[in-house]
């Protein structure tokens, strides 16, 4: 219980504490821009930051619209395919049905036969906007050898070729629907991306880079108002010097020229008196 309630007491400090230590280093961050040297080389270096950094956002924003549009085609296009899917595959596995109770039981024939793969796929990039998404196209659809080509010569040749014709369409839409979704978590990943640098440009760096602006040009002011004030009290005291001096030197001019006999001994008559006696 002792523990816990140490523990308590701990944690309840360490509570009260980063609240404070949490401030102080949202402010030492939000001013670490800002603590750099007022000079006039550090406002033309953070010019032409804050210009870099508009022209990036601005590239950055057209290339998010550009993966936005292509982003919202690419959804229609793939919502479409999966409507049609469920359709496509149905009508692919009913003419199977069909074949086979036309044909009979070929199946144990299609694994008995050297299978050599009717369908061929290949894969390339399209750039969009500078990201590479990946498409697939099929390049070789063959028809199937090891003899089965004869399933269906005794019967029921029509319905498996028309079962054929089907699964081949529906394997074009497969690779397609692939190929497109393949792309779109691409895509989604690149504007993400895109997105999260836009929003640090606009909502973070550029505004960092402005403040840091203008406490360099409050600094540059300030300095400038304060060499204005020190030169303008300096020339006030040479004035000032300037003026005392002649008037001290007036003064000279217009005084009347003091006698030596005078000015030797203030004493003289008095020393002459007799003395007085009580």
């Amino acid at each position: 219980r002792a523990r816990n309630a140490d523990a308590g007491v701990g944690g309840s400090s360490a509570s009260r504490k980063p609240s404070l230590v949490g401030l102080r280093r949202r402010a030492r961050r939000d001013m670490g821009d800002q603590q750099v040297a007022p000079t006039r080389m550090a406002m033309q270096t953070y010019k032409s930051k804050k210009t870099a950094a508009n022209k990036g956002f601005k590239l950055l924003k057209k290339k998010s619209d550009a993966l936005k549009v292509r982003f919202r085609d690419m959804a229609k296009r793939i919502a479409e395919l999966k409507a049609n899917m469920a359709e496509e595959s149905s009508e692919a596995f009913f003419s199977l049905t069909q074949a086979q109770y036309a044909a009979g039981n070929f199946k144990t024939a299609v694994l008995e036969g050297n299978c050599v793969a009717s369908v061929r796929i290949n894969t390339r990039e399209d750039n969009v906007a500078g990201v590479r998404l990946p498409v697939f196209n099929i390049y070789n659809a063959t028809e199937g050898g090891g003899g089965l080509e004869n399933i269906g010569l005794g019967g029921g040749g029509r319905q498996v070729q028309q079962s054929r014709e089907k699964f081949k369409e529906f394997m074009q839409k497969m690779v397609n629907l692939a190929s497109m979704q393949t792309s779109f978590a691409t895509l989604d990943e690149a504007l993400k991306i895109t997105n999260r640098r836009v929003n640090a440009l606009e909502n973070v760096t550029i505004p960092r880079i402005e403040d840091t602006l203008s406490y360099i040009t409050r600094e540059l002011d300030e300095l400038e108002r304060e060499e204005f004030t020190r030169l303008k009290k300096l020339q006030s005291k040479k004035e000032e010097a300037a003026k005392a001096e002649e008037e001290k030197e007036k003064a000279e001019a217009h005084a009347p020229p003091q006698n030596d006999q005078e000015q030797g001994n203030m004493l003289g008559e008095y020393e002459q008196d007799d003395d007085v006696v009580f």
